[in-house]
Parts: C-alpha cells; sequence; structure tokens
C-alpha cells in the first residue's frame, strides 16, 4: 500500500515539474520574441504632448520602426523617437533588460522631427512681421507640417538658432508646434546613436490613422 502511495505521491511531482517548467519555457520564449521584435522590427509608442501638434496629438498611438537603420542614417523631415542628450542611459543589466524589454522601463524619450542633417548650415530667422523662417544653407526651409510660422519660441543668446554647421553624425531636432517644444533649439545637436526609430504609423485613434511620409522639400 505504501509502495502504491509513493509512486502516486511522485507522479503528481512530476507532473507539477513539467507544467513549471513549460510555464517557464513559454515565459522565456516570449520575453524573448519581444526583445527581438522590438530590437529588429518596431515598437509601439503613444504620444504624451502638445510639440508635434498638429501631426500628432496626445494620446496618439504610433508605430516605430527600427528595421531603417541597419540600412540607412535619418532623412529630413523624418519623424524620429530619440533619448534626448540630457536623458541618462544606464547600461546595468537591469536597465539594458527594461529598455530592450519594454518592461517596466523608465528611460526618457522624446519624438521630434529632423530639420538638420550632417553637414548642412542652419540658421532661424525672425522676421518684421513676426514670422519665423528655418533655414538651410541659406535657403528658406518650406515647411508645411508645422502648426504655425507666428508661433515660436523667440530665439535668445542662450539657444541654438544659428547660423551653425551641423557636424557629422549630429543632427537637429524641431517639434512640429514651434511654440511649444524642448528641442535642439534649447539643448543643441543630436549624436545618431541616440536615435530608437522612425515613426512611420498612426493607428489610434482609427478616426486619425495615417502613414507618415516624408516631405517634399
Amino acid at each position: 500500500m505504501m509502495d502504491k502511495e509513493n509512486k502516486k505521491e511522485l507522479t503528481a511531482k512530476e507532473k507539477f515539474i513539467a507544467g513549471l517548467k513549460e510555464t517557464v519555457e513559454t515565459v522565456v520564449f516570449v520575453v524573448v520574441m519581444v526583445i527581438f521584435i522590438r530590437f529588429f522590427i518596431g515598437e509601439i509608442r503613444w504620444i504624451p504632448s502638445a510639440s508635434m501638434h498638429p501631426t500628432l496629438l496626445e494620446g496618439d498611438r504610433i508605430f516605430v520602426e527600427r528595421v531603417s537603420r541597419f540600412f540607412t542614417t535619418p532623412k529630413r523631415g523624418d519623424i524620429m523617437v530619440f533619448y534626448p542628450p540630457t536623458e541618462e542611459i544606464k547600461t546595468d543589466a537591469l536597465s539594458v533588460f527594461a529598455r530592450l524589454s519594454g518592461f517596466f522601463c523608465k528611460d526618457v524619450a522624446y519624438i521630434k522631427r529632423v530639420v538638420g542633417v550632417p553637414g548642412d548650415k542652419l540658421e532661424i530667422k525672425e522676421y518684421l512681421d513676426g514670422r519665423f523662417q528655418v533655414f538651410i544653407n541659406d535657403k528658406p526651409l518650406k515647411e508645411t507640417y508645422i502648426m504655425s510660422p507666428d508661433d515660436y519660441i523667440p530665439c535668445s543668446g542662450d539657444m541654438f538658432c544659428g547660423p551653425m554647421k551641423i557636424p557629422a553624425g549630429q543632427y537637429f531636432m524641431m517639434g512640429d508646434n514651434r511654440g511649444n517644444s524642448q528641442d535642439s533649439r534649447f539643448w543643441g545637436f543630436l549624436p545618431k546613436e541616440r536615435f530608437i526609430g522612425r515613426a512611420v504609423f498612426l493607428f489610434w485613434p482609427v478616426t486619425r490613422m495615417n502613414i507618415f511620409k516624408r516631405p517634399e522639400y
């Protein structure tokens, strides 16, 4: 009788261990796939601020692709997600895991538009009528996507308004809402290593669903 009971108890333990092993393997597989997709393909982000009005509104959900970074560099007009230069990127194991998986990640990321690329001469000018204009290589940049040429944060001596040449491997980022955006005008050039990915698709809310196309300048 005792042998039979021990055999039944052992069988129950084996089933429990087998079930636990299967659960752990499933969780590990899911985590690995999430990391793979986020690192090589893309991720979903939501918009927390008004800095990209009218292109993006608070609460919008977008898809950010990460594939193109392996083949090309950002182009003028691209909407990019990135870590600002003022943000410390921790390299300890827990922080790296959180960044790769998205679980409990506390890194601060911005979303802005690429206005200046390496080698550009850039300057922001104010006209007598109060309008502002970005000049690239001494030519006015046609920006149909901004909220208003009149609603700008005026340039001051401690801001990056040019004229200046953008160094190799650096970019000048600006929000479409020029009157309400903490961007390169305040913290300078963005190193290319800080880019996370390119915004390609707005999928929520469905009434504003849109594919982001690079502007023609």
